[in-house]
């Protein structure tokens, strides 16, 4: 049997099965988030449709980061098997080709037949980006969340503080039947203003449900002066959902990168 193996991958016939890693970045706007959903189309539905198309056999990606409705991506991970024939790099270009223009391949290679991008010790980088203005901007509404009161940074970023390091953040995720362990590790907050725009960029080691959209909408109340920045402390040792601030808006966040250690 090894050697037929043998002489149909001389002639072309037989292919290896290999796993292939694809960075994608993707404007959620207009989609239902990445996992596939029975309401509306997702960005692994199209992965999936576009790479059976390609290679002519049923395909289905598994993805690092289940981004929700509308949420945007610089580099989220999705992996998926396949015989392929072509070099593992260049199959990024002749998807593209395929994709619509709000999804692009930024990467693809090879990866070990047992690399899983859910289960490997990983850093992942959110932004949240508010447009901080009296009046909103048409031209950055659709990756950024529009708020008119005056924000203040400085005590956004005093208040992030506390969140930094190996906490739980059960007070800052939407509850989920299948989630037990709501301990995270966040290794930085960063809160940065250019101009109108406010930025706050998180780094760690993994994230709940929502979890980012709450710690933001509970940063924005310490921006406008609703709380003072401390009683982010007295939040986070709650653990109590109801203590925090209100899930900010899908649309001003995205996905930056995944580091794989």
């Amino acid at each position: 049997m090894i050697k037929i193996f043998a002489v149909m991958k001389r002639m072309g016939i037989y292919q290896a099965m290999k796993r292939i890693k694809l960075t994608v970045a993707y404007d959620g706007t207009n989609y239902c988030g990445w996992q596939i959903q029975k309401n509306g189309i997702t960005v692994e539905e199209i992965l999936n449709k576009t790479l059976s198309r390609f290679f002519h056999e049923d395909i289905v990606v598994i993805g690092a980061s289940r981004t929700d409705s509308g949420v945007h991506a610089m580099g989220n991970v999705a992996v998926f098997d396949a015989n392929v024939t072509m070099p593992p790099e260049k199959i990024s270009y002749a998807i593209n080709n395929l994709l619509p223009d709000d999804i692009r391949i930024q990467k693809s290679e090879e990866v070990e037949p047992d690399f899983h991008p859910r289960y490997c010790d990983t850093r992942k980088t959110y932004e949240y980006k508010i447009y901080n203005a009296q009046f909103p901007d048409p031209m950055v509404r659709l990756y950024s969340h529009f708020v008119y009161y005056h924000l203040d940074e400085g005590k956004m970023q005093q208040a992030a503080d506390y969140l930094v390091g190996e906490h739980d953040f059960k007070s800052f995720c939407t509850p989920k039947g299948d989630v037990e362990n709501t301990v995270r590790t966040i290794y930085y907050i960063k809160v940065t203003r250019e101009g109108n725009m406010v930025r706050i960029r998180i780094n760690g080691n993994g994230f709940l449900y929502n979890m980012v959209r709450i710690i933001v909408g509970s940063l924005m109340k310490v921006g406008m002066g609703m709380i003072p920045p401390e009683q982010i402390k007295e939040i986070l040792e709650a653990k109590d959902r109801t203590k925090a601030g209100h899930k900010a808006a899908a649309c001003g966040l995205t996905l930056i990168e995944i580091e794989y250690r």
